[in-house]
């Protein structure tokens, strides 16, 4: 786990409104805080991404995602609570507190509990959930390396949280809660 300076500091700058690089599971992620409307909006123009597509948000555990999801969830979904391994990213109903900015054009809103102790560390850290999308531009590989974050995305990050990647061979599985589709292998 990174030490507790790193982590300071992408808190700090992720309560500025920053956009941080940290190792997921299974490939590089670019955050930021899913509140902040002007960080969302320069992580999507970064990467080149619709905006109508939405973004992840993952947590270090299911507490802090709760805000965020429809509070029938919970109860009607019982498999999301046994769903932690990290592996897996979840297309939830959304509540009335998530912005378009992370929903997207849907009333789901994407959500993982991860199991990275680097991103989990920080989501703990920052006392609730981060954005996370593929370190890459839209259409492009993403990130596998701490060189390749840089060499794309340098000088637009406020922080880079050290550490390794996860056993994942890529990014995370999604699947839509409410029919068990998967919408992305």
């Amino acid at each position: 786990m990174p030490a507790r300076l790193y982590i300071d500091s992408a808190c700090h700058a992720l309560a500025a409104g920053g956009i941080i690089a940290y190792p997921t599971e299974g490939v590089w992620g670019l955050g930021c805080d899913p509140l902040n409307r002007h960080a969302c909006a320069r992580l999507l123009e970064l990467k080149k991404r619709d905006g109508r597509k939405g973004l992840i948000l993952i947590a270090a555990d299911l507490a802090q995602l709760r805000p965020f999801m429809d509070e029938s969830v919970m109860t009607a979904f019982p498999q999301l609570l046994d769903s932690k391994s990290g592996a897996v990213t979840w297309l939830v109903p959304a509540s009335l507190r998530v912005p378009r900015q992370v929903s997207g054009e849907h009333d789901t809103v994407a959500v993982r509990v991860t199991a990275h102790p680097v991103a989990s560390a920080l989501c703990r850290a920052y006392g609730g959930p981060v954005v996370s999308t593929s370190a890459n531009v839209a259409g492009r590989p993403p990130a596998r390396t701490v060189l390749q974050v840089r060499r794309m995305f340098g000088p637009a990050l406020a922080a880079v949280l050290p550490g390794e990647l996860g056993g994942a061979g890529g990014p995370s599985t999604i699947r839509d809660l409410k029919t068990g589709t998967v919408i992305r292998p």
